[in-house]
Order: structure tokens, then sequence, then C-alpha cells
């Protein structure tokens, strides 16, 4: 090392040097140590042997001037003095923030360089608050660069100070032109004076800006929100948060006339339901009592045409209604626990007859694993079911008909089951396959098809399948030419519940109603007749009222024990009549109320049920379905009585 003594005013130097508060190194030329002193041993937390140990140009060099000849060019050019900063290691591995300042020593007669002083400060503290305020820095410039609402700050003047992005394109204006002008521009004279009051209420003031205005003169609906500017707990200015609502209020709109157009839907099709049903009523009943009468073969042949294409275009009414309601979203599920084979067996039976009339075989396989009592939407799974096994039996000229139920996952408390549909009949071509549950769709062209429908069956079996939480698809069948319909039904069920007896069949028996009081609500007369004449013909006498108002009324005159009550009447509708007459009665003598309605669309069953009818029925009504309702009746009084 070399004598310190080589310098003049030693001693002062010397006290200078070992009691300044910054760290100082003397380095020479080559870049070895000369000298640290105590504050840069302290700094680091090395004696000076340690800190000496370590490379001395890691204390002089930059990251930029990482030579001698490069620093020794700088301080020639640039200045006598480098400063920079830069991160050191403290003995403990804690890192180090410094500011360097390094300067060239020379000789005063060559000025040939001697030697490098390098200052030293700790500056950690200061360059992690200055980090930190660079993040919120950041963090404020990118919140509102990239803040889907306009911002615009400005001073207790009024006067704008800043804005971002969005502001630009709500006001029109780019911000250097804002920048200054008044915030009254843009918000106007009596909300600013709002907001700069002394007694300032910021909720009041923000429900006053509802609109900014734009440089072409027109406004912009906003939803405003305010927020002081506060730098030193004192209040400097506000930012004014601005959304634009131009497309909400578009979008709240076009809401509002859908549910309009929706609601408009449903009471046209309610109101189309029941004007069409209303003659179809009596165009089916009626013929139902012409095959009850003598006729002769040509006779009652041209009678089972009319019925024929009666119920088919009534199959077709149904269909659009259905559609048409599941479309408009006021389809939901009507959940309930129910025998899975006690459904099959019903819908099986319904098409059965279509089966024998064509000698079609029908074969029926339901898996061991499949729980007996589930829970969910019977009359939904039935519908799915009539509907894929009519259209087997339909498109089967001949051959056999399967349907297979088997579980093909298991959960806790739920089951998914799939049901097949497989016939032998005439398929469907590879290039119709995609569009089979398309609306309106049919498979053959609508000039040469041989079958008659709407194309809106499988489309509503889909729509109805995605509302149990399954799916539904078409294959071939696997084994010969043929379809196979699959879908899947998401079902709860009670794992306890698997020996429930099952609901038994109601027998028709009329023996023990022959004092039956009856008594029929109906506006239309031929729908009237046709009520009237089918209780007849079941060996029952009936009485006909017009009204609401005149069934209340025949009710006080007259205890009777089942009423056939229409819904849609003048002076007093059905549920009005229904409400005063269970009013009436006593308790141990209520009479049994059947709704007759026009209004089929799926779910108005359990409507009217759950507003107090105990039994409902669709126009057209049939023989069987008011034979059916009377012995259910009669059999749940015996039960009562007995």
């Amino acid at each position: 090392m070399s004598d310190i003594n080589i310098f003049g005013h030693q001693a002062l130097f010397e006290h200078v040097y070992k009691s300044a508060p910054i760290g100082i190194a003397l380095v020479t030329i080559e870049g070895s140590w000369i000298s640290v002193n105590p504050a840069a041993c302290k700094m680091f937390g090395y004696t000076d042997e340690e800190l000496m140990a370590q490379p001395a140009t890691d204390y002089i060099y930059s990251e930029c001037i990482n030579n001698k000849d490069k620093l020794l060019r700088s301080l020639d050019e640039a200045s006598s003095t480098i400063a920079v900063e830069k991160q050191l290691v403290h003995k403990d591995g804690n890192v180090i923030w410094a500011s360097i300042h390094v300067s060239l020593v020379r000789d005063d007669q060559d000025q040939t360089p001697l030697f490098f002083i390098s200052q030293i400060v700790d500056i950690t503290d200061s360059k992690v608050a200055e980090q930190k305020l660079q993040e919120s820095i950041e963090r404020y410039t990118s919140l509102k660069k990239y803040n889907h609402d306009a911002i615009i700050s400005f001073n207790l003047e009024g006067r704008i100070i800043n804005g971002n992005q969005m502001a630009e394109q709500l006001t029109g204006f780019k911000i250097p032109e804002l920048i200054g002008t008044k915030i009254s521009n843009l918000i106007g004279e009596r909300n600013l004076a709002r907001v700069l009051s002394s007694a300032a209420d910021y909720v009041a003031a923000e429900k006053g800006i509802n609109c900014i205005h734009h440089k072409d003169g027109h406004q912009v609906e906003v939803l405003a929100t305010l927020a002081p500017i506060v730098i030193h707990g004192k209040n400097v200015g506000f930012y004014i948060i601005a959304k634009d609502m131009t497309e909400q209020k578009r979008l709240i709109i076009e809401k509002e006339a859908a549910e309009k157009t929706n609601k408009a839907k449903s009471e046209f099709l309610a109101m189309m339901s029941h004007e069409i049903r209303t003659p179809m009523n009596g165009v089916i009943g009626m013929t139902d009592l012409i095959l009850e009468t003598e006729l002769d073969e040509e006779q009652r042949e041209y009678v089972q045409i009319i019925k024929k294409s009666g119920t088919t275009l009534l199959n077709i009414i149904n269909d659009i209604l259905d559609f048409s309601k599941i479309e408009s979203g006021r389809t939901e599920l009507v959940e309930e626990t129910f025998s899975l084979r006690t459904a099959m067996s019903e819908t099986l039976n319904m098409i059965l007859p279509k089966a024998l009339d064509k000698n079609i075989e029908v074969t029926t396989s339901v898996a061991s694993d499949v729980p007996n009592q589930v829970y969910g939407d019977v009359t939904k799974l039935r519908q799915v079911l009539m509907n894929l096994l009519s259209n087997a039996i339909k498109f089967t000229p001949n051959g056999s008909v399967s349907i297979s139920v088997q579980c093909v996952r298991d959960q806790a408390n739920s089951k998914l089951i799939q049901f097949s549909v497989t016939d032998t009949g005439i398929g469907v071509p590879s290039e119709k396959i995609a569009q089979l549950f398309e609306p309106f769709y049919q498979v053959d062209h609508y000039m040469t098809r041989q079958v008659e429908g709407t194309g809106l069956g499988l489309a509503i079996c889909k729509k109805l399948v995605q509302l149990m939480g399954g799916d539904i698809w078409y294959e071939r069948n696997p084994n010969q030419q043929g379809s196979a319909f699959t879908f899947t039904v998401d079902f709860s069920f009670n794992a306890n519940a698997g020996n429930m007896p099952e609901a038994g069949t109601v027998h028709e028996n009329h023996t023990d109603g022959s004092d039956l009081k009856i008594l029929i609500a109906e506006d239309n007369e031929v729908n009237q007749l046709v009520l009237k004449k089918m209780i007849e013909k079941l060996g029952y006498n009936s009485t006909t009222v017009l009204n609401g108002l005149e069934a209340v009324e025949a009710f006080k005159r007259y205890p009777y024990d089942m009423v056939f009550m229409d819904i849609q009447m003048p002076f007093m509708d059905g549920m009005e009549a229904v409400q005063l007459i269970k009013e009436s009665a006593p308790p141990d003598h209520q009479p049994y109320i059947v709704a007759v309605t026009a209004h089929a669309i799926k779910g108005d069953r359990e409507k009217y049920l759950g507003m107090g009818m105990d039994e409902y029925v669709s126009k057209p009504v049939s023989l069987n379905v008011i034979s059916a309702i009377i012995d259910r009746f009669l059999a749940e009084r015996n039960i009562a009585q007995a």
C-alpha cells in the first residue's frame, strides 16, 4: 500500500478521510486498492481488510464504463467526475443502492493520472421510495389509460388538468385541446357550481351530471362518479369518471322491446289456442258422438275420415303452440317423483294400437340398474318418448320397433338414463341427418311426402331433452336397415324408493254414479252440446249454464258434485267463478271442479291445478277422457266415504 503522507495538508485530509459520513475509496490507475475509509467499511459491513479483498473496480467502474481506458477517456472528454448509481452487496447478502462519484487525481506538473477517488453514498432508502413512487405512477397511468370509462381531472378553479384516451372518444376533443379549458364546457355551469360548493354533496352532484357535451354539439348520456383529488390532506381538485351509457341504453330499450314482443307473442298464442281449439272441440266432439249412433258402413267411413283429419289438424296446432312456447322461454320443468317403468308402459299403451294396425312388433328392454322411482318431469319425458315412438311406427312399413333403457352414469343422488328408440324402417339419408333436429325441417319434400306433420316434432324433443339436462342424437340401426334415436335425461332418485307401489289403474264403473249431479259452464253452444251429449252417453244427467256468473248462482241453488268449468266466459271467467263456488260450499261438500279450456299449451295443466281446479282437460275433449275423469272422481269419493 502507498504511503498516505505524500499528500499536502496531511492532518486536515486525514481527519476528513476518517470522519466523513460517506464512503471514500482510493484506487490505483491499474485498479488496485490504495485505501478505504471507515464509512465505506461500515456501509458494506466489512472490515477494511475484508473490503479490500474484493475487486476494487466494483467501486469505480460502472456497467457502461467497464474498463480503465474508457473511464480515462470519459474523465478527459466529458467531466472531471463521473456519477453512477449502482447495486452493491452488503456482507449480510442484502442489496445496497449506492451513488458513486468517481474522480481522477492527476500530477500537478504533467497531468499524469495518479489514482481514482470514489465517493460512495448509500441511497437505498431513497431508491426504494423512488421505485414505489414510480410503481404508483405507472399503476395510475395504466388505470387511467386502459380504463373503459372517461377520466377527466380538474382543479378548484374548474379548469381541466388532464384526461385519458376514453375522454377523447367521449368528448370529441383531444387532450391538449381540453387542458386548461373549463370543465363546465362539458358538464355545465350549474353542475360545476354544485361540485365546487363548500358543502358539496358528491352523491347529489353525481346524479346531476347525466350527460357530457360533445364537440360536435350533441349530448352523450353518461353515468358519472366524482372523486376528490387530495394531496397532503388538502383537496386540490376532482376526478370525474364518466361511463358512456349510449350502448347500455340501446340494449335496455332492445331488451324491453323483446320482452314486450315475447309477452305479445304469449298472449297471441293463448288467444290462438282458444280460438282454434273451441271450434275443433265441436268438430271432433260431434264426430265422437256420431260414431256412437247407428251408421251404415259408408257413413261411418266418412265420419272417421272427418275425425282423423280433425285430429291431424289438432296435432299440428299442438306442435306449433308447443314450439312457440319453448322458443319464448315459457317452458319450465314440473318435477315430481314417479315410476319410470310405469311412465314407459303408459306411453307404449298409447301407441300400441297404431303399431298393431301396421302389424309392427314393439319390444322393450330396461336394464336392471335403472331405478324404478326417479325425480323429474314425467310429462315431458312422455312427450319425447311418444314423439320418437310415433315417428318410428310412422316410418316403418313393416318390421319392428324397440325401446331400450340403460344407466350410463351413476352418481350419488342422480343417474344419467339413456333411452334408445330403434326401428327397421326407411331410415334417413346421410345428407339429411345434420338437419333432423332443425325446426320445420322434413326429410321428405312437401310435395312428395306420404305423412303429415309440421316438422317440429324432433326440434321440440331436442329442446325438451336439453331442458331435462340431457342430449339427443341420431344413429343408424346398428343391426339392419332403419333408424335409432337416442336421448339422455339426468334424473334424481331416491335409493330407498325402489319398491314403492305403483299407482293403480282406474277402471270404468258407472254403476254407483247414477245420482251424480253435474254442472256444465260453457259459453259456446256447440261445445256445450258436445259435452252434455258425452255425459249423457256415459249415463249421467247434467245442467248447463252460459257463464261463470250463472254457474255461481246455479251452485247456490243446488249443490252439484262435479262442475265442468270453461275458463274464458263473458260476465265472469271460470277462475273467478271457481273461487266463489269453493268459498260458498261447505268444507265437507266441496265440488270436484274440472277446467275445460282451450288453453292447452304445455304447463297450463299445472297452472290451473295450482289455482284450485281438481282436474284439467283441454279442448277438443273426447268421450274417453270425460269417462276417465268421472270414474276417477267416483273412485276418490268412494274411498273418502269408506
